[in-house]
């Protein structure tokens, strides 16, 4: 951790919705927790546990029924406001009339910086993600993986300190999603961005965090605070160690719990 002080911070928070017959559920309960600037922090849990309900509190897409959110030092809708954070999803959600360059440019537009520094900022980006040969082309023209590559340069153009990523390599194969891992350590490593980082995956959070928050079914509840001692850089190969086949046992033990 790089400060005492949390740049994402749960306090006893619930999440109920109200079904179409007029039942209520419980998606979330009690969640306390304190994520610190420069980690990577995944939450892993069975589908339905409220694991995506969690960031969408946390980025101002949905309130919570009770408890108190701070991002930042401030309520999340505030940190919103202030553009403090990006989203990635698991669709990359790319306009397809724009080029690569353009998509990556839209949110400084929306921000209305000038045009040569929003380009020269695009550009910057597309090297970080190594793309820079496709600034030109559109995105049907890419594989899954590179599109994905140009929606966390989108989401990092205006320098966010934080990057939540809701199921970003889900749907793409598992060569292509263990590829992805490496490079979003690297650009994780070289940007410093906090990563809060939704997943099923269990090698993948192994592999990818510094720390592993475990859901229980609904309603969700923080099971376990799972610290990974595996150090970085992470190569390829930390998947073989020892180790790591412990630390996933640890998790999926907590999971099956």
């Amino acid at each position: 951790m790089t400060s005492t002080l949390p740049i994402v911070s749960f306090k006893g928070v619930n999440r109920r919705f109200k079904t179409p017959d007029g039942q209520v559920t419980t998606a979330l309960s009690d969640i306390d927790l304190n994520i610190y600037p420069g980690e990577f922090v995944s939450i892993i849990g069975p589908s339905g546990c409220g694991k995506s309900t969690l960031i969408r509190i946390a980025g101002d897409l949905l309130p919570p029924s009770s408890g108190e959110v701070m991002v930042n030092g401030k309520p999340p809708h505030q940190t919103r406001l202030n553009r403090e954070y990006g989203m990635v999803f698991q669709a990359a959600t790319l306009y397809e009339w724009r080029s690569v360059l353009k998509n990556i440019e839209l949110p400084l537009e929306i921000m209305r910086w000038p045009a040569e520094k929003r380009e020269s900022r695009a550009r910057e980006m597309l090297e970080l993600v190594q793309l820079s040969d496709f600034a030109s082309n559109y995105p049907w023209q890419l594989s899954g993986g590179m599109q994905q590559r140009v929606a966390i340069a989108r989401a990092l153009t205006f320098e966010p300190s934080l990057l939540f990523m809701d199921e970003p390599f889900g749907a793409l194969d598992e060569i292509t999603r263990e590829r992805m891992n490496i490079e979003l350590l690297n650009i994780w490593q070289k940007t410093k961005t906090t990563v809060i980082f939704i997943t099923h995956s269990i090698q993948e959070a192994v592999y990818l965090s510094s720390r592993i928050i475990v859901l229980s079914p609904r309603p969700g509840k923080i099971v376990d605070d799972i610290a990974i001692d595996l150090p970085y850089p992470r190569a390829p190969e930390v998947r073989d160690s020892d180790t790591f086949h412990r630390l996933v046992s640890k998790v999926r033990t907590e999971l099956h719990a």
